[in-house]
C-alpha cells in the first residue's frame, strides 16, 4: 500500500491511475472511480470535486473529514465503511439508492443534494443539516434525529412515532411529511 499526501489527481478513468493506499489532504477531480474497488483504501482530509464514485465498494474504506462536490454517488454503501473516525459532507451532490444504514455521522452536511429512495434507517444524524435537499421515498426508521435541520429540504416522509427528533427542525411546508402515514388531507 501506498501513502499519498497533498496530491491532485485529474481524469482519473482506470484503477491502475489509482493504487490502493492512504491519501491524505488530496484533491479528486474530473474522475470517474465508478464501480472501482475502493475496499480499505483511507482517504483523509481529501475532496473530491466533479467525480463519479456510483456502485463502487466500499468496504472498510475510511472516510475522514471529506467532502463531495458536485459529484455523481449512486448506489453506495456508505455502511460498509470504516465506521471509526467516519466524517463526511456533500455540497450539490445525487447520492440517490445508496445507504446510511446505522452509521453515526452527526454533524454531517447535506447541500443542495439529491437523496432519493436513501436508506438512513438506524443512523445517528443528530445536529446534521439538510440544505434544499430532495428526500424524495428516504427511510428514515429508529434514526437519531435530534437537533437535525430540514427546514428548506423537500419530500420528506418520516414518522416522528419511530424516529427522535426533539428539537429537530421542519418548515411548515416539510412538516406535513410527518403526517403521511396518518392518510389525512390537510388544506
Amino acid at each position: 500500500m501506498v501513502y499519498i499526501e497533498n496530491q491532485t489527481f485529474k481524469n482519473i478513468l482506470s484503477s491502475l491511475d489509482l493504487k490502493k493506499g492512504d491519501y491524505e489532504d488530496c484533491i479528486f477531480a474530473d474522475s470517474d472511480l465508478s464501480n472501482y474497488n475502493l475496499d480499505e483504501y483511507q482517504f483523509i482530509n481529501c475532496k473530491f470535486e466533479n467525480c463519479n464514485l456510483s456502485m463502487a465498494s466500499l468496504n472498510n474504506t475510511t472516510f475522514n473529514q471529506c467532502a463531495f462536490k458536485n459529484s455523481k454517488l449512486l448506489g453506495l454503501r456508505f455502511d460498509k465503511c470504516n465506521k471509526t473516525g467516519l466524517d463526511i459532507e456533500f455540497y450539490n451532490c445525487n447520492l440517490s439508492h445508496s445507504s446510511f444504514y446505522e452509521l453515526k455521522i452527526k454533524k454531517s452536511k447535506f447541500i443542495d443534494c439529491v437523496l432519493q429512495q436513501i436508506d438512513f434507517d438506524k443512523t445517528h444524524l443528530n445536529e446534521s443539516f439538510f440544505d434544499n435537499c430532495d428526500l424524495k421515498d428516504s427511510k428514515f426508521w429508529n434514526s437519531n434525529l435530534e437537533k437535525v435541520d430540514f427546514r428548506t429540504s423537500y419530500n420528506l416522509n418520516l414518522d416522528p412515532e419511530n424516529n427522535l427528533i426533539k428539537k429537530a427542525k421542519f418548515s411548515a411546508q416539510n412538516a406535513l411529511g410527518l403526517l403521511l402515514k396518518y392518510n389525512i388531507t390537510i388544506e
